[in-house]
């Protein structure tokens, strides 16, 4: 497929029912797709996605509720975001791409991975799960202290929740990881609805793309024995855990998991992975 704008480094795609949705690329060489968390926009990404330039063009996006993307109120879900990754796949003219997802990105991911398989070369999955009732959820403590009244208390403990006190001391911020700040609320609760409702347990075995699971030892936002789940349902999928990480395992192990992801990204399956 022909590129519509392949000379603008960022811009906006449409999606299906015509919400914009805003992209962005960097660097240059073969196309890495990363994916954020749950109402964050494409600034999840800023203190890693250069780690990948010498041999990506990587391409992110704000999902529909945030950033610079549209905002309509009325039912998000995974699968509508995989939909809208793939508009903007279209617009931009890239037939296949790697593809990163975290936390509910990597739920996009599953779909994207398992509905368009053509699309997707190797696939990255970072502190994520299955979804649905087969998924290991988190306990009520961490449920009831993202619910506090008091937004800073709530502040506190997502940023507690992705890193530990040890990276933070050296650390301090400002964190792109928790949420973007000018989502209005409508979006924000159609996010948490829609990951909270992520269930693709039975497309996970049509994944064929190489899979590597990545995620923290200690993340009990999203809890590490999901690890095994995915890598049960996905064929041949591998993992790698990183002991003593919470949440936010791609920034804490910037130096590791880069590095992992690297090495795994530049495999090729034979002459015609391309």
């Amino acid at each position: 497929m022909a590129p519509t704008d392949s000379h603008q480094p960022n811009g906006h795609a449409r999606a299906l029912d015509g919400t914009l949705l805003a992209y962005q690329r960097q660097g240059t060489g073969r196309p890495l797709v990363l994916l954020a968390g749950q109402a964050n926009n494409h600034h999840w990404w800023d203190g890693i996605r250069a780690d990948f330039h010498a041999t990506h063009t990587t391409l992110t996006m704000d999902w529909r509720g945030t950033g610079e993307s549209g905002k309509p109120d009325e039912p998000y879900s995974t699968q509508g975001f995989a939909d809208d990754l793939i508009a903007v796949l279209d617009h931009l003219g890239i037939d296949r791409a790697d593809l990163y997802g975290t936390s509910m990105g990597g739920r996009v991911a599953q779909w994207v991975a398992a509905r368009h398989p053509e699309r997707i070369r190797r696939l990255v999955l970072g502190c994520t799960s299955p979804g649905g009732p087969q998924a290991t959820e988190r306990d009520m403590a961490v449920r009831r202290s993202l619910a506090q009244a008091d937004a800073r208390a709530a502040r506190e403990a997502l940023i507690d929740l992705m890193y530990t006190p040890a990276w933070r001391s050296g650390h301090p911020g400002p964190y792109k990881t928790l949420g973007d700040p000018a989502m209005p609320p409508h979006a924000r609760r159609r996010h948490l609805v829609a990951s909270n409702e992520h269930d693709a347990w039975d497309a996970l075995p049509l994944i064929s793309a190489p899979t590597l699971i990545l995620h923290g030892a200690e993340d009990r936002l999203t809890p590490a024995a999901n690890v095994p789940l995915l890598a049960a349902r996905i064929p041949g999928a591998r993992t790698h855990i990183f002991e003593g990480a919470r949440h936010g395992y791609f920034e804490e192990c910037r130096s590791a998991a880069g590095a992992i992801v690297a090495s795994f990204l530049a495999e090729r399956e034979g002459p015609d992975d391309v």
